[in-house]
């Protein structure tokens, strides 16, 4: 045994030399075996164990027991121990995923304060193969079907999956060591349970001998699959997103030129950046995003859990759901050049500033970034106003014939319909002097013989990040 938990060791890189290692203890036979393994291999790696023990108290003074064996484990082993003492009843919701958020919670914090550098868990080869079978049942994919990872982006290692619980308990008999019962492992009130205690020993009986063998190799080439995957998915998201402060986008005709597998991954990655993860996202909310994409409607929305997905045009934007703190959406400010203005809402901000034209070039046009827009500064004869377009704005874009609406502005420059919602114009008495994109308005716009030049400029800026505002009042 001590051979093969090295070999994973080794296999998956999980320790450095000399790193602090905590062994997380239950005081079950296969976390006590974790940790008499690791202290017969330490001096390989030349490791410094503590031993951690998260006391849940679901079962009143046996819990209380378990924390008293570990402690005195080591003790005896003349080691450091941490405990974790909380209950995750408190939380609500399904028992079992409270209490394995609760250890994680107390393992993040051990390494991220630096007490530990690594954190051993004692699942094994039974523990993957019962993951992987659970999760088969639930419909999972790949990503589902890689079970439990050997090691986590946290730094939580697990060097006994190649070893059946079996094993752990005859490794500790061979060697008189004792460990505890946890008695809730008889009841069948938990799905794991009884995968454990009734549908693998069904199937090791009716089907195959090595179930538990056949589903840990899934596991396995299952992670293959998805290292291969992550990195590929890695790439194209950093060619086809657009992270922005109001979500995610994506072009569709990008969805809709990728092969099916490597697009579906694509829509995951998307929806995993908007939420911050995705759970509760499934294969059917995949499928309704490809959908979507598909249409030959220019727009369409639809919602999964957490995530808002709006398409416009040739674009989808990936949104967590709004929260009553959400930026309103009408505001108005009030400009004093010099100023940086944020918009808000949004992760652009319009600089503006008054020069003299000693050159006499002027420029009108305003695409995004492409170049300054220049206003006639001595035009303006009353106060500056920065504000959100309203339905019903009009005004007549140089170069224009005529008033044209702001909202057939948008339709024809194809303006997508979450980028409207705070999309910016200049007043001066009411009358539009200037709209994003749509440039200054013929009354308003220099000339060669203008004196003094308002320049406005679209800059990027960090959501949130502060600027000059000028009697704000928003609403």
């Amino acid at each position: 045994m001590l051979e093969r938990v090295a070999g994973t060791i080794e296999r998956y890189r999980m320790f450095e030399p000399g790193q602090k290692v905590g062994v997380a203890v239950s005081g079950g036979a296969d976390s006590v075996c974790l940790f008499h393994v690791l202290r017969e291999l330490a001096p390989r790696w030349d490791l410094r164990l503590s031993l951690l023990h998260c006391n849940h108290h679901l079962r009143g003074r046996e819990s209380d027991e378990d924390a008293a064996f570990v402690r005195n484990i080591a003790v005896d082993s003349g080691l450091p121990f941490a405990l974790s003492d909380s209950d995750p009843r408190a939380a609500g919701g399904n028992l079992e995923e409270a209490a394995r958020e609760v250890r994680l919670a107390f393992f993040e914090s051990q390494i991220r304060s630096g007490q530990v550098d690594r954190v051993a868990v004692g699942h094994t080869r039974s523990d993957q193969a019962e993951t992987v079978l659970f999760r088969l049942l639930r419909g999972a994919g790949t990503a589902g079907l890689a079970g439990i990872r050997p090691v986590t982006a946290m730094g939580i290692v697990r060097p006994l999956l190649r070893i059946d619980r079996q094993e752990t308990e005859q490794f500790l008999c061979e060697r008189a060591i004792s460990w505890r019962e946890d008695t809730s492992n008889a009841t069948l009130e938990f799905a794991r349970n009884r995968i454990r205690r009734r549908l693998l020993p069904q199937l090791a009986t009716e089907w195959n001998p090595a179930i538990s063998h056949a589903l840990a190799q899934m596991a396995d080439w299952a992670l293959a699959e998805e290292a291969y995957w992550e990195a590929e998915i890695d790439r194209l998201a950093a060619l086809h997103l657009e992270v922005r402060a109001d979500g995610i986008l994506i072009n569709t005709d990008v969805i809709g030129r990728l092969p099916l597998a490597a697009a579906r991954r694509l829509v995951r990655r998307a929806m995993a950046l908007a939420k911050g993860g995705v759970r509760a996202i499934d294969f059917e909310h995949v499928n309704a995003v490809l959908a979507l994409t598909a249409s030959r409607e220019g727009h369409g929305r639809l919602q999964v859990p957490g995530i808002d997905i709006l398409r416009s045009f040739e674009w989808l934007r990936f949104a967590k759901l709004p929260s009553d703190f959400a930026p309103k959406r009408h505001y108005d400010i009030a400009l004093t050049v010099p100023a940086i203005v944020p918009v808000p809402g949004t992760d652009y901000a319009i600089s503006c500033q008054v020069i003299e034209n000693m050159e006499r070039s002027i420029r009108h046009d305003s695409v995004y970034n492409e170049g300054m827009v220049c206003v006639d500064w001595e035009r303006l004869s009353g106060p500056l106003q920065f504000r959100n377009w309203r339905p019903g704005d009009q005004y007549r874009p140089f170069g224009s014939a005529g008033e044209q609406k702001i909202k057939t502005l948008f339709q024809e420059f194809r303006v997508p319909l979450w980028d409207r919602r705070y999309w910016p114009v200049l007043t001066c008495r009411e009358a539009i002097v200037w709209s994003r994109r749509f440039g200054p308005a013929a009354d308003f716009a220099a000339s060669a013989g203008t004196a003094k030049l308002l320049l406005l400029n679209e800059i990027g800026i960090e959501p949130g990040q502060a600027g000059v505002y000028n009697n704000q009042k928003g609403r």
